[in-house]
Order: structure tokens, then C-alpha cells, then sequence
């Protein structure tokens, strides 16, 4: 059985649900995370206050942007901070996918209810940094909960517009267009598509003009931008609220979908009225990201039933259970945020393990309950479901020979090297979690 072995945690000092690897080639090293802290006003700014999403007052959503540079060189803390941001409280964030007027693009959703977009520039001290470029608010009164770009697919034809859809804490939905020479974005379209918070939008890469949403109403919709606020179906097939969605940037008409009922819906987007796969999670699922290159893999991000690998090639060619790959849970946190890298390597590489605390204890919460934050660890330790799909210790042969290889999206459609090697080789992803306020960088081995 397939498993993990953490590389290193990072202490993000404020709680953190979002992480995000560049996926431009020469960028490939950059990882994006972002925090979001809930204290009162009276409280005083600090790593001891709650974490949280519902929207009270007297309260103040802080938020830390944190750019990162991944350092194959160094094995024990490969991951070097370069630079961060104090903003709004983040929601969610998404580099754009192809670069805009010369530059990568990172774009925000906050607690100010506006999408930031950050250009990644050249800087002598730190090799890159993120700096503001412009800022859209989407309505008064509102948490901007998520974005995707339209750009998640390889192979965009120039003359598609570039595109943004984003959700709100109303239950709107939001279609932006951004000039590509780098301009302020312009909302072009919004719409009520649920009864309380739209916690997820997503486009169709394949045919741009369809979005899908997800509200805490448990209703997943999709819609046709060309016709705003008709919905083009209503599926009730989720039990709870519906906070993740992707369409797959692989196979034309596959989504995923996750929800508060801890389970992972499989569609087949021309029949939207029974999901081909339905996995239990055993946790809310917040994130989902499908693989970059390896088209049957997804890496889900559930809370307190931390994070999973799922392998989806059977249900998706033979209607047949998904199989969980790799299953590990974080002692007392909530694992909200969840990426793959778009780096390859063929060996492991590994920092030093160093035990979890033996005094935490597990707590079930989500992301609007309060923080409590013991130190960060790091770990590399075996099977901790009894099943084998835990963290796994490293070989001494492991340890010894490590080549990291950054893919191209050049070599094929799909991946930087060639689908054998692919098939065969490791790869990096991070999560970022609540209550122990960190960043974790891991690595799996696909075989």
C-alpha cells in the first residue's frame, strides 16, 4: 500500500486554510499559503486568538500571506519562507495558470469581500515576491469564500477570455474577466444561486462558459454564464453543504465533488442525476485537487480526518469504487487546505523526524470553530489507521539518493515526463491546517 512521509512543518503563527503550489514552469518551486484568524475586537493580535468564519461582530478577520520557495539542496527545512503579507482574513486562492502580461498571477478571495490579484515579481533579496496589482470588491456585507480561473485546463486557445468565477458568504455567485495585459478585473455577471453561503464555484475547463457551485443550502448547481441565475441542473445528491468542487483538467467530463456529509461524489457531467463513485471521507471535505499530471489521482483535504489520496480509475472507466491510497490524520487539527506540487522526483529526501506531542488530543470542529494551537512538529511514522495507508518510514536506501526532477508542460499534453516515468515517480504535495496553525510538506510515493 501506498504512503506518505512528512518532509517538514511550518509554523504559520495564525491558522491556515489555503496552500497553493505555482503551477508555471520556472515557478515550479513557489508555494502560496494563506491564513485566516477570528478575534474579537478587544482581543489583542495574536496566534492565540479563535479561527473561524461565521460572520459576527464585533469581530476582526486577520489574514497572512505567506510565499514560500521550495530548496531540493537543503533537506531538512526545504521549504524557505521568501516573504510574507498581512491582508484580510483568506478564504481561498489560485494561481492563474498561464502567465498575464509576462507575469504569474495569484489571485485572493477575502474576508473584505474582495478578489486580490498579486503579480509575482523579480526581487534581489529574495529571488521573487508577490505585490499587490488590483482589487475588486464583489458586494457590501460579504465574505468572498472562493475563486477558480478558467484556465485549469492545458491547451487554452488564445481567443478564450480569461476568466474568473468567485462565491460569497450571500449565496452570489460572481463572473469576472481580466484583461491580459494585466488590468483591473471586471465583473461582468452576479447572480443568487443559493440560500445561504455559496462556499464553492468552479469552472468547467473544458467548456468555460459552465461554472458549478456548492452552498451550505446542500444543493450543487451548475450554471451557463451565457444565461446568468438559470441554473442549467439541481443536484441534492450531497446531505450537507457542498464546499468543494473540480472539474478534471484530464478527462472532459469528470467532476468531483465534496460536502459537510464527509463524503466524495464522482460524476460524469452528461448525466448529472446519479454520481458514478460515491466515497466516504470520514471527514468534511474542504478541498479537492486533482493530480497535475497523473489523470486518476485526487488528494482531498477533510478536516478533522485530515487528508486523503484517492485513486479514481476505476470509477471512472468502470463505474467501479474509488480506492483510497493513502489516509492520515493530523493529531488535533483540521487539515482545510491541500495542493499538489507540480515538481516530480523519482527518491526521497527527508528531514529528520521529531515525535507529535504526546499530550494532544483529537477534536472535531470546523472551520468556524475557535483555535487551539499546540507547537508544530514533524514526523515521518508509520501506519496510523491500522490499515496501511499511514506515513511510512523511510528506507535507508531512501534517504541516500534523491533527484528532483521539475516537469515541464512542455514534454507531453499532460506532464513533464513521460507517462512511464510519471507512473513511477514520487511526488510533493503540502497541506496547511487549524488549530496547530501549520504548513505541511510531504511526499508520496505513487507506487
Amino acid at each position: 500500500m501506498a504512503g506518505a512521509c512528512a518532509l517538514q512543518t511550518v509554523d504559520t503563527e495564525l491558522t491556515a486554510d489555503s496552500v497553493e503550489w505555482c503551477p508555471l514552469p520556472g515557478l515550479r518551486h513557489l508555494l502560496a499559503c494563506g491564513t485566516y484568524q477570528l478575534r474579537r475586537a478587544d482581543e489583542p493580535a495574536g496566534p492565540q486568538s479563535e479561527g473561524g468564519t461565521e460572520v459576527e461582530e464585533p469581530q476582526i478577520r486577520l489574514g497572512r500571506l505567506f510565499l514560500y520557495s521550495f530548496d531540493e539542496n537543503n533537506s531538512t527545512h526545504p521549504l524557505v519562507e521568501v516573504q510574507r503579507k498581512d491582508t484580510s482574513a483568506i478564504l481561498d486562492m489560485k494561481w492563474c495558470h498561464i502567465p498575464v502580461a509576462g507575469h504569474a498571477l495569484l489571485g485572493l478571495a477575502d474576508a473584505s469581500g474582495s478578489i486580490q490579484l498579486l503579480r509575482l515579481a523579480e526581487s534581489e533579496k529574495s529571488g521573487h515576491m508577490l505585490e499587490p496589482l488590483s482589487s475588486l470588491a464583489l458586494e457590501q456585507q460579504c465574505l468572498a469564500l472562493s475563486l477558480d480561473w478558467s484556465t485549469g485546463k492545458t491547451g487554452r486557445t488564445r481567443d478564450q477570455p480569461l476568466k474568473i468565477i468567485s462565491s460569497d458568504s450571500t449565496g452570489q455567485l460572481h463572473l469576472l474577466v481580466v484583461n491580459e495585459t494585466g488590468s483591473r478585473p471586471q465583473k461582468v455577471a452576479s447572480w443568487q444561486a443559493h440560500q445561504f453561503e455559496a462556499w464553492v464555484a468552479a469552472f468547467n475547463y473544458w467548456h468555460t462558459e459552465t461554472v458549478y457551485s456548492g452552498g451550505d443550502d446542500g444543493l450543487l448547481r451548475g450554471w451557463d454564464t451565457r444565461a446568468p441565475g438559470r441554473f442549467l441542473f439541481t443536484s441534492k445528491r450531497h446531505s450537507m453543504g457542498v464546499c468543494s468542487i473540480q472539474s478534471s483538467p484530464h478527462r472532459e467530463h469528470i467532476l468531483a465533488t465534496g460536502s459537510y456529509d464527509e463524503h466524495i461524489l464522482l460524476w460524469d457531467t452528461r448525466n448529472m442525476k446519479q454520481p458514478l463513485a460515491d466515497t466516504p471521507m470520514h471527514g468534511g471535505v474542504w478541498r479537492i485537487k486533482w493530480h497535475p499530471f497523473q489523470h486518476h489521482l485526487l488528494l482531498a483535504a477533510c478536516m478533522h480526518s485530515g487528508f486523503k489520496i484517492l485513486n479514481c480509475q476505476k470509477a471512472m472507466e468502470e463505474k467501479q469504487e474509488v480506492t483510497v491510497l493513502a489516509s492520515h490524520t493530523l493529531p488535533s487539527s483540521l487539515v482545510y487546505g491541500a495542493d499538489w506540487s507540480w515538481l516530480f522526483f523519482r527518491s526521497l529526501q527527508l528531514a529528520p523526524s521529531r515525535p507529535y506531542p504526546s499530550n494532544l488530543g483529537t477534536k472535531t470542529a470546523d472551520l468556524k470553530g475557535a483555535s487551539e494551537l499546540p507547537g508544530p512538529c514533524r514526523e515521518c511514522m508509520a501506519d496510523n489507521d491500522g490499515e496501511g495507508r499511514g506515513v511510512k518510514p523511510p528506507t535507508e536506501d531512501m534517504r541516500k539518493n534523491s533527484t528532483w526532477v521539475q516537469a515541464t508542460a512542455a514534454a507531453t499534453p499532460d506532464c513533464g515526463l513521460s507517462p512511464e516515468e510519471a507512473d513511477s515517480a514520487f511526488s510533493l504535495l503540502a497541506t496547511c491546517s487549524f488549530y496547530d496553525h501549520a504548513l505541511h510538506l510531504w511526499e508520496w510515493e505513487g507506487k
